[in-house]
């Protein structure tokens, strides 16, 4: 919902009611991932996507659906070559939609959690997609040392099953992740198939992944650039204060003047696993002391310029001042796939193409390659066969 929380949050403050279509669990070559979402309000204004147009027809039905009913709705969306009017995945993927109403004022975890998501706060909204009556729809914001919203129906047992969605929700707040858990009812982890557990899709809205630029150079601008179109916080450092300018980076979110490796010791509590290092500057005096850093932390991409002799001499030096051969396979050097770039611009696109790779887990190979599957990340749904298109209400949720 990151995406339309403006809109969402205007809706919310003015006291329009409205329901929220989310993707919740994809299964082959769905066209959304888990998160994105759509909504609809009382007045029939929508915002936002789930299937870039496959299925959004009947999705905004089910959105008027339940805000008349008000009772939340799991929808799932398969291929059917058996009806040709069938709403369906013309790629052949599942897509999973889960439809929740919203009255503001009226879910103290759904109203915080908006308000959280709106100005930027961390926090992971965790909501019961599926699960024994009573349950569906609640909804928990929680944020690094608070919650908001509780499950307050349901058995005995729910106490211990609360403790353990706040738990498992923080973790994947720490970690910026979005997926799908299933407890008990006593809150231990099981599995999707086992009888009366409940499901719940926990969205982390975190802030964006961080990408650091080392080297003021040309190529340099065109990787903030592409950067930036990938969602990317983008800083750019050098240790020349006659390139590093706000006015040769306009784009870039950040640009400081500091030697690389003072830079990224400064940065130690801003980085995670999602956290990128573009070595820009193949100069061996910027460069070794920064990658002899940078390939022992937990950060998701490091990627040095240069040639391959470059990249030979750096390997030595960086050997020679301790690193393994383990920490020496994590830096992607030359950087970049081979896409026979020349131009700067040819070189960003070759870099986020390795980026995205390394991070999807992508062959590199062209799709018309290969015939398995086009997403690489994407598990398979557990529960029934790949099935019709669209489902009925019956089969929707399990609290019916």
């Amino acid at each position: 919902m990151q995406d339309i929380a403006e809109q969402l949050q205007a809706w919310h403050a003015s006291g329009r009611s409205f329901a929220v279509a989310t993707v919740v669990g994809v299964s082959g070559s769905a066209p959304r991932d888990p998160g994105a979402a759509l909504a609809v309000d009382a007045a029939g204004e929508a915002v936002g996507s789930v299937s870039g147009g496959c299925v959004e027809g009947a999705v905004y039905e089910l959105c008027q659906a339940a805000l008349e009913s008000g009772e939340p709705v799991l929808e799932r969306f398969g291929y059917s070559d058996e009806d040709a009017f069938a709403v369906g995945l013309t790629c052949g993927g599942i897509l999973d939609v889960f439809v929740q109403p919203v009255v503001p004022g009226t879910d103290p975890g759904m109203d915080a959690g908006l308000r959280h998501i709106a100005d930027g706060t961390p926090v992971a909204l965790a909501r019961v997609i599926d699960g024994p009556a009573g349950f569906l729809g609640a909804t928990l914001a929680v944020t690094a040392d608070g919650q908001h919203g509780a499950l307050s129906v349901g058995p005995s047992t729910v106490g211990a099953l609360e403790r353990a969605l706040v738990t498992e929700a923080r973790a994947m707040l720490d970690a910026g992740r979005t997926g799908r858990i299933v407890l008990g009812l006593d809150g231990r982890p099981c599995d999707e198939q086992e009888q009366g557990t409940v499901t719940c899709f926990v969205e982390s809205y975190v802030p964006a992944p961080r990408m650091l630029v080392f080297g003021a150079i040309d190529f340099a601008a065109a990787v903030v650039r592409i950067g930036k179109f990938l969602g990317y916080h983008v800083t750019v450092c050098d240790a020349r204060p006659v390139f590093a300018t706000t006015r040769r980076f306009p784009e870039a979110d950040e640009v400081v003047v500091d030697w690389p490796h003072r830079y990224l010791d400064s940065q130690l509590g801003r980085i995670d696993g999602r956290t990128v290092l573009c070595v820009l500057t193949h100069d061996a005096k910027f460069d070794v002391p920064l990658l002899e850093r940078a390939l022992r932390l937990p950060v998701g991409y490091v990627g040095a310029m240069g040639s391959r002799r470059t990249h030979r001499d750096r390997q030595a030096k960086l050997r020679d001042a301790g690193l393994t051969d383990a920490e020496l396979a994590r830096l992607r050097s030359p950087i970049g796939l081979d896409l026979g770039a020349r131009t700067p611009e040819e070189t960003a696109v070759s870099v986020a193409a390795e980026i995205i790779a390394h991070r999807r887990g992508g062959s590199c190979l062209p799709l018309s390659a290969g015939d398995g599957p086009i997403h690489h990340d994407t598990a398979p749904l557990a529960a029934e066969e790949p099935t019709p298109a669209h489902r009925t209400h019956a089969r929707r949720t399990h609290a019916a």
